[in-house]
């Protein structure tokens, strides 16, 4: 291909190099000039052009991608016409997009004329979406490039559609004392939308407890039942192969095939299979719709993929995904050597039913009622802003707070249960905090230096974004959440907090052993503050 500036009279059938805008005229490059064009050009003044001219061998730009454009035409693949030398290719179907990387850049290493680029391998993609692009550089390429091009072609298929095909899922879920039944819902509807997105239905949602035996006996039943995928959510995280969730698969006869993925959100999902049907120990981020790890194994699944662990372990390139509300993540504003911003909130509006009469956090401990020997500990603390919930008997609740430093929240719905508290102290945290303390107000023997400990503890950043005191290995308070959970802690509802979060984001806790029976003393009976006061 000749290429080059030349006099109008040299120009008539040759390709316009660069688009021109003058007076009377406005071509765009890629034009074959004709006498008329000429003619134009010249009245306009312009005596030279630059275009490109074809010689014997040469194969035109859009000749050339339309050649290539219907070689990598498939059932699945669709080609577009040719226009500027680039013809694209779209999906014909919702599917997973399989691309051979060594065979595109084979095809790409024959001349730098001829390209092709695609989407990721393993793209997600819906009918018509554009998945690939073949582009003529020049406006002409040589016959023998593209011949090359399309011996490789016909030799090895770069590009395919795998088709989502039609499936049956059943979905198990645990649950532990207090997992709330709105969190559950939430699962299933997650789950049923993730499903229906790729053309699947679930047939069923069952819950049990979360004990090895009774999950074992769900999946004995969904095995009767019949499925193509079993999908198990528990109501806490997986975090080893003797976990529940392994343990019941393999009591039922499954087999655990792989745990743990370098994908995150997603670290903790497990591949699993039952009479060679695929079973899946879903990660915690399972609850949340966004795009997380288990979707590049479902995806996989549904399109007839065979998902090997090895297949797993090669994903962690391109495997740090987008965060989500549900979990922790570094806070980005803030350099990585400052502490985290903790902010203390106590509940305090309760009615004390089980003290059978008055309103314990009034209770006298030691000259001083019970409520504010909990705050003074917090002011004495680094835990900043103190935040306290009032309810029932707010102002007595405020006036045994006098002259204190917080902030006092009146919640209006505290007969509806202690996640209406939770939610309102909540709301009245600044944006700029990094946690916050849950503190009982019945607790009056946790101090400053314990709750210190449990702050020094918080890191987001390396996994420690819920922090629990423990005493004899027994979990206590006050617990500490990660901003990453209020999100969560939100959607709790009736008469209960945000301890069943300790078991949905386990690799996301840290235990911290005080050693201290404080962190487990609550009083709210007559009988444990009686044992109290004398104590004292």
């Amino acid at each position: 291909m000749k290429f080059g500036a030349v006099p109008l009279a040299e120009a008539g059938g040759a390709i316009l190099a660069h688009g021109i805008r003058a007076p009377g005229v406005d071509f765009r490059k890629g034009r074959r000039l004709s006498a008329g064009d000429l003619d134009a050009l010249a009245r306009a003044g312009i005596e030279r052009v630059t275009v490109a001219r074809l010689e014997p061998g040469d194969v035109h730009e859009d000749e050339a991608a339309a050649r290539l454009g219907a070689a990598l035409a498939s059932p699945g693949l669709r080609a577009g016409a040719a226009a500027t030398g680039r013809v694209n290719l779209h999906a014909a179907g919702a599917g997973l997009l399989r691309v051979d990387r060594e065979a595109v850049d084979r095809f790409n290493m024959v001349d730098e004329a001829i390209t092709l680029a695609t989407l990721p391998p393993f793209s997600r993609v819906a009918p018509r979406d554009m998945v690939a692009t073949v582009k003529i550089i020049p406006f002409a390429v040589p016959e023998r490039s593209l011949a090359a091009c399309l011996a490789l072609l016909d030799e090895r298929a770069p590009l395919a559609l795998a088709p989502f095909r039609p499936f049956g899922a059943r979905l198990v879920q645990t649950r532990l004392p207090g997992t709330p039944d709105k969190l559950l819902a939430k699962t299933a509807r997650v789950t049923r939308e993730r499903i229906e997105r790729l053309g699947g239905a679930l047939l069923s949602e069952n819950r049990c407890p979360h004990e090895p035996e009774a999950l074992t006996a769900a999946i004995a039943a969904a095995r009767s039942q019949g499925f193509d995928l079993l999908l198990l959510a528990g109501a806490s995280a997986i975090t080893d192969r003797r976990d529940v969730v392994p343990m019941a698969i393999e009591a039922a006869g499954g087999r655990i095939r792989h745990f743990g993925m370098p994908v995150d959100p997603g670290n903790l999902l497990l591949l699993a299979e039952l009479d060679g049907r695929p079973v899946l120990g879903l990660p915690g981020c399972c609850r949340s719709p966004r795009r997380n790890g288990l979707d590049w194994v479902l995806e996989r699944l549904v399109a007839g993929i065979a998902v090997t662990p090895e297949d797993i372990m090669r994903m962690g390139v391109g495997g740090l995904l987008a965060e989500i509300p549900d979990r922790p993540q570094p806070r980005e504003a803030r350099p990585p050597a400052a502490e985290p911003r903790v902010a203390a909130l106590v509940l305090a509006a309760g009615r004390s039913r089980r003290m059978g009469g008055p309103n314990k956090l009034l209770l006298e401990i030691g000259g001083k009622p019970m409520v504010r020997h909990v705050v003074e500990a917090l002011l004495a603390s680094r835990a900043r802003p103190v935040v306290v919930v009032t309810g029932h008997e707010g102002e007595r609740v405020a006036a045994a707070l006098a002259h204190l430093p917080v902030e006092l929240v009146t919640n209006p719905h505290h007969a509806e249960g202690l996640s209406t508290s939770l939610r309102a102290g909540l709301d009245a945290l600044p944006e700029e905090v990094d946690g916050v303390l849950v503190c009982l107000a019945d607790m009056p023997r946790v101090t400053a230096p314990l709750i210190d400990r449990l702050i020094a503890a918080f890191d987001p950043a390396r996994g420690r974004a819920i922090v629990v005191p423990t005493c004899g290995g027994k979990r206590g308070n006050p617990v500490l959440f990660g901003r990453a959970f209020f999100a969560s802690m939100r959607e709790i509802e009736g008469d209960v907090g945000a301890r069943h979060l300790l078991g949905s984001f386990a690799d996301q806790l840290v235990e911290v052993e005080t050693g201290d029976p404080a962190v487990l003393l609550d009083l709210d009976t007559p009988e444990s503050f009686r044992a109290e006061t004398e104590r004292a």
